[in-house]
């Protein structure tokens, strides 16, 4: 169900996609309302859901992970029970960073954040084409990062 926003709630939103470490007293000056308003409404954003949580964006390559792919995978069997299986087997793969099912042909498509390709290539055979159901892997190699904004578009 879509939040009842206003536009106050959608600069809120912008800005702290932005940038979600300013203080309360910036937020509110950007925003155009005074501090404890901005609170209010950041802590009501927040306890509907709307606003998950908040994240470090980190530098992978300058932590020593500079291989990014997507897998697309195919189950066999396409069961309420055999998706959910597959989708806690991605849980616990911590190279994969984020996982959605989806529909058409594939029906998963893993984002993966590996050290180097021996280990994309490790997890690939060993982890993910060895798992239970797993019917078909396509895997893509990124070149280089284009665009890196925001999940959503405000």
């Amino acid at each position: 169900m879509k939040a009842d926003l206003d536009a106050t709630d959608w600069k809120i939103l912008r800005e702290l996609q932005s940038d979600g470490r300013m203080t309360n007293v910036e937020l509110s000056r950007r925003v155009g309302i005074s501090a404890p308003p901005c609170l209010r409404r950041v802590k009501r954003l927040e306890e509907s859901g709307v606003i998950r949580g908040y994240r470090a964006l980190l530098n992978a390559p300058a932590l020593g992970h500079g291989v990014v792919a997507f897998c697309l995978v195919g189950l066999h069997r396409q069961s309420e029970v055999d998706i959910r299986a597959f989708a806690e087997l991605a849980q616990g793969w911590s190279i994969v960073r984020r996982a959605w099912m989806m529909s058409g042909e594939t029906d998963f498509l893993l984002h993966c954040v590996a050290e180097d390709l021996s280990s994309f290539q490790e997890f690939v055979l060993s982890g993910l084409t060895a798992a239970p159901n797993v019917d078909t892997v396509r895997t893509a190699l990124t070149i280089r990062q284009v665009k890196d904004e925001g999940l959503v578009p405000i």
